[in-house]
């Protein structure tokens, strides 16, 4: 395969959408993943990869990640023409059952407005089995997945490092092919 990198950009309050970009980062290897705190880097900077993975979490009944929210206009005028995109999302599937990752799913369409007929290619969808939940904007029109990986740190943390580790080999597999 030839040698390519990849910019992960996440927004972060309580750390765990952070230590899951780690996660992520150190599975794929550090040589190729470059992280992005969107507090301090401007998401612009994610035009200067070729693959991309945003990671967000969803707050109370839906609402964006602060640092998201801070910069969440800017996604419209970001240039992601011939991009591979991946998300990931943090949620709380018991505490707020009908909103579970809301945000991931805003984000999704945010970046599919953003791309004005251009061509992104979404990596990284996530099939919902094993998750128990009301509500989410964040499944592929078909129900059977989300548009990105799904982690609940607050309900099922036990399944998160190998929801990554699965998460991640599929998208090494989905960027071979692309």
């Amino acid at each position: 395969m030839a040698e390519f990198r990849i910019g992960l950009f996440y927004g972060s309050t309580t750390c765990y959408t952070e230590i899951a970009a780690e996660k992520i980062r150190d599975f794929i290897g550090a040589d190729i993943v470059e992280l992005h705190n969107i507090k301090d880097v401007p998401l612009k900077k994610s035009e200067d990869y070729d693959y991309v993975i945003f990671g967000l979490s969803t707050w109370d009944f839906g609402e964006i990640q602060e640092d998201w929210e801070s910069h969440w206009d800017e996604i419209r005028d970001l240039n992601l023409a011939d991009k591979v995109i991946a998300l990931y999302g943090m949620g709380d599937q018991q505490g707020y059952s009908e909103w579970f990752q809301d945000a991931l799913g805003m984000l999704h369409d945010e970046i599919a407005a953003s791309s004005g007929g251009a061509t992104i290619r979404r990596i990284g969808f996530w099939p919902n089995e094993g998750y128990d939940f009301i509500a989410s904007k964040a499944l592929t029109e078909d129900k059977t997945h989300f548009v990105g990986l799904a982690l609940d740190e607050d309900s099922q943390y036990e399944l998160s490092d190998e929801r990554i580790t699965q998460w991640c080999t599929q998208l090494l597999e989905e960027i071979a092919e692309a």
